[in-house]
């Protein structure tokens, strides 16, 4: 079947056993790992060092809980019983106001902030032309000899209905409308990573110090590893032509980071045939067409929901006007380009093992 999904983008270089070797650990320290499926359509790891086993699967319990909440809140495909999540929002366009949980409210209010605050490639309002690539692409998989793209004239029309300011956010009384009866919502571009920056922020106030989330290729760093061989995390950049299910799999780059974030977007995530031809996920609000600028854009930055959101945006900018736009909001990007070569900011650089010659040790 000619369809790849990639549960991880990034692959980071921890155990992922239930409990791991304390050697060289600090006193008192081991380091555990945990993962789950069932949210946001991936693999959610969580890797951290605790005393104990039960103070690590109180941790884990915590953010698989809150994964789950997330995931329920901020799907466009499901409805559950008691919960008005997204689709319940989509499904009232034009019709009325939906109250909804603040984690809804919060989420749109950052999306529209970003969406004005860059160029508006990233736009949650695009729903109306996302959900006919996915329709066009599952149909696609299921039945790849009568494989297509969607026709032009269905994607223009579609087009008219992604004004993000008829998207009222009402935060008096937790309620979002979308004035046109035809538009539709899609977070899948900053869902996973907002989510993820919440999940982290609630853990650290709760007490835990050194941990990984990675959710799906959006991967949130906090404190430093406990332990006498390294003083960073590393996380493996995917090659866009390796195996992501190949442990072996040697990365495009590493990056050693601490406090940070690093999300990926890349045309090799989900995708399509038509006639030989590859059709990715990363649809360009100009073109309507998916992004032909790189094969993988990956962000830096401390808060996840931004690196998410900027991941997206990046990936569908050229690069001289998304280099520009980096250095405006302050974001660390490292671009591949369709040729293989690799473009960096020079923060990223700073932190890359190959490009850079970072190191674990490094302060």
């Amino acid at each position: 079947m000619k369809y790849r999904k990639i549960l991880l983008i990034l692959i980071i270089f921890i155990c992922l056993f239930i409990s791991a070797c304390t050697n060289n650990n600090q006193s008192g320290y081991t380091k555990y790992s945990y993962e789950f499926l069932g949210t946001f359509d991936t693999v959610i790891q969580i890797m951290g060092y605790a005393e104990d086993s039960d103070e690590f699967e109180a941790m884990a319990k915590i953010c698989r809980e809150r994964f789950l909440e997330f995931n329920k809140l901020y799907d466009i495909y499901k409805d559950y019983d008691g919960i008005n999540n997204i689709k319940t929002i989509n499904d009232n366009a034009g019709i009325k106001p939906v109250e909804v949980q603040q984690e809804i409210i919060d989420l749109l209010l950052f999306s529209k902030e970003w969406y004005n605050r860059t160029n508006g490639k990233c736009n949650i309002a695009l729903g109306s032309v996302l959900s006919i690539w996915h329709d066009y692409r599952n149909a696609s998989i299921n039945n790849p000899e009568k494989a297509e793209i969607p026709p032009p004239d269905m994607l223009k029309e579609a087009m008219r209905y992604t004004d993000i300011n008829k998207v009222i956010v009402d935060e008096d009384n937790n309620t979002v409308y979308l004035e046109d009866k035809n538009m539709r919502l899609d977070v899948g571009a900053v869902a996973k990573g907002f989510a993820t920056e919440i999940v982290a922020n609630e853990l650290i106030d709760k007490g835990y110090t050194s941990f990984i989330i990675s959710s799906g290729g959006n991967v949130r760093t906090v404190g430093k590893p406990m332990d006498s061989s390294r003083k960073k995390w590393g996380i493996g950049i995917q090659n866009p032509d390796g195996n992501p299910n190949d442990p072996d799999e040697p990365s495009l780059d590493i990056l050693y980071l601490n406090d940070k974030s690093l999300v990926t977007s890349g045309d090799y995530q989900r995708w399509f045939e038509v006639n030989g031809e590859k059709y990715h996920h990363l649809i360009d609000p100009v073109t309507l067409m998916p992004a032909q600028y790189y094969r993988a854009v990956s962000v830096v930055t401390e808060d996840s929901g931004i690196a998410d959101f900027m991941s997206t945006t990046m990936f569908l900018t050229p690069y001289q006007e998304g280099r520009k736009l980096a250095e405006s909001i302050g974001i660390d990007v490292i671009w591949i380009m369709k040729d293989g070569t690799i473009e960096a900011t020079e923060n990223a650089r700073k932190v890359m093992k190959y490009l850079g010659e970072a190191s674990n040790k490094d302060n």
